[in-house]
């Protein structure tokens, strides 16, 4: 049977909307799998709570943190959870990692790290707070001692609550802040 030339187009044009329609959905449910993936296994999005991280960051800033062969070094703000202390995820300032002992001055408001005073241009104010810090601590080997860069309104590693970070409850590195838009770029 002959079919009219006008039908047989309205059939390629049905026919070739349905494969664009179909080709939209896999690139859909694609990215969705990747998103899925990354957000998984590579990075993760973390909400700021808190004010233990001013100036550095502030509360309701959204962070991309990522553990992928990630090995914790000074200066590093990381994200981290210890139930002991808090459920929430909490982010931090890697001080000191194993086997290295700080010590505070809480006089001068200096920390220092091995016998050597930090040069710390990213906190608020000197370190005043001892919370439960009195005497020097060195770190256990696989831990870091981590502080909030808001040094007098932060319960960080100078509190026996949270003390010396097991390196396993770290989540990640925060890598890059997202939000707000007008601060966006790489977290240091």
């Amino acid at each position: 049977m002959n079919e009219n030339p006008e039908v047989r187009a309205k059939k390629r044009e049905k026919e070739k909307g349905t494969g664009e329609a179909l080709d939209w959905l896999q690139c859909i449910v694609s990215a969705l799998v990747a998103a899925i993936l990354i957000f998984t296994f590579i990075a993760r999005t973390i909400t700021v709570v808190g004010s233990s991280m001013v100036p550095t960051l502030e509360e309701g800033n959204l962070l991309i943190v990522s553990r992928l062969f990630y090995e914790p070094k000074y200066g590093d703000i990381v994200v981290l959870r210890k139930a002991s202390f808090m459920s929430d995820p909490i982010v931090k300032r890697v001080i000191a990692t194993e086997g290295q002992t700080v010590d505070i001055d809480f006089q001068a408001g200096v920390v220092y790290v091995d016998g050597v005073a930090l040069d710390e241009p990213y906190t608020n104010a000197p370190t005043l707070e001892p919370e439960n810090f009195t005497e020097p601590v060195t770190v256990p080997k696989g831990h870091v001692f981590v502080m909030g860069d808001n040094r007098n309104r932060s319960t960080d590693s100078r509190s026996a609550s949270v003390g010396c970070v097991d390196n396993r409850y770290i989540i990640g590195r925060a890598l890059l802040r997202i939000a707000p838009l007008n601060k966006f770029g790489r977290v240091s």
